[in-house]
C-alpha cells in the first residue's frame, strides 16, 4: 500500500483554537505564492520549528527533464510554536498571516502531524489534490496512517483515497489497495456516521 496524509479536525466543530499563550503547538502560516521553502529556511534561521511536506515530480522541457520537490500543500509551511512567540513567525518576509478564526491562530493536532511525517519519512507517496469533501468515505486499515479517513476516486485501475485538512481547504490522494480500506457507511448529511467512529473524528464529514 502506498499512502500518506494527515487529517485535521474541523477546528470550529470541535474547538481547537488555542488557550494557553505558552504551550508549543503546530499551526499553519499562509505564505506568499512560491516562497514555502524560503520561509522555512528562515524560520530555521530563527531556532522555530518548521515542517514543509514535499512531494517528488516531473518536469518535462523540449531537451530534458527534471525532477523536483514541490509543497504537498502548496501556500503553507507549518510551524511549531508558542502563541506568545507568534511574532518571530510572523515577522518573517513573506509570511501573510497564521491560519485561525476571529483573529487567533488555530492549532493543528500534534498527532495529525507527526502520522504526516512518519508516512513521508517512509517514503509513502502522495500529491495534491482539488479540495473534496464529498464522496464515498473509507477508512485505511494498514500502514501508518491505519484508522485515517478520507474519500475514494479512481484513476483508470488504480484505488486512490483523497484526505483533506479543512483549516487550509486542501486536499492531498494517495493511493491504496482495495484490502488496505474499508467503507464508512454516513447518514444524511449533518449526522454521524454509523460505523466505529473514535470519539475525536479527524476528518469533516462528506456523504457516503
Amino acid at each position: 500500500m502506498a499512502a500518506s496524509a494527515v487529517q485535521i479536525l474541523e477546528p470550529r466543530e470541535q474547538g481547537f483554537l488555542s488557550t494557553d499563550p505558552m504551550q508549543l503547538r503546530w499551526y499553519a502560516a499562509y505564505t506568499r505564492a512560491n516562497h514555502e521553502k524560503r520561509v522555512r529556511e528562515q524560520l530555521e534561521q530563527k531556532s522555530v520549528e518548521s515542517f514543509l511536506p514535499a512531494y517528488e515530480t516531473v518536469r518535462r522541457w523540449r531537451d530534458r527533464r527534471m525532477r523536483l520537490q514541490l509543497p504537498l500543500f502548496p501556500g503553507y509551511v507549518f510551524v511549531r510554536m508558542a502563541l506568545m512567540d507568534r511574532l518571530r513567525v510572523l515577522q518573517v518576509p513573506s509570511v501573510v498571516r497564521l491560519v485561525g478564526f476571529n483573529g487567533m491562530p488555530t492549532a493543528l493536532p500534534d498527532q495529525d502531524i507527526e502520522s504526516l511525517r512518519r508516512a513521508l519519512r517512509q517514503q509513502l507517496r502522495a500529491e495534491p489534490h482539488p479540495y473534496l469533501t464529498i464522496g464515498k468515505r473509507v477508512r485505511i486499515l494498514r500502514g501508518p496512517l491505519e484508522g485515517k479517513e478520507g474519500i475514494l476516486v479512481r484513476r483508470k485501475a488504480n484505488l486512490r483515497v483523497v484526505l483533506s485538512i479543512d483549516l487550509i481547504v486542501r486536499s492531498i490522494v494517495v493511493d491504496v489497495d482495495a484490502v488496505d480500506v474499508e467503507a464508512i457507511f454516513a447518514g444524511p448529511v449533518g449526522t454521524e456516521s454509523t460505523a466505529g467512529t473514535p470519539t475525536v473524528q479527524v476528518f469533516r464529514r462528506g456523504v457516503a
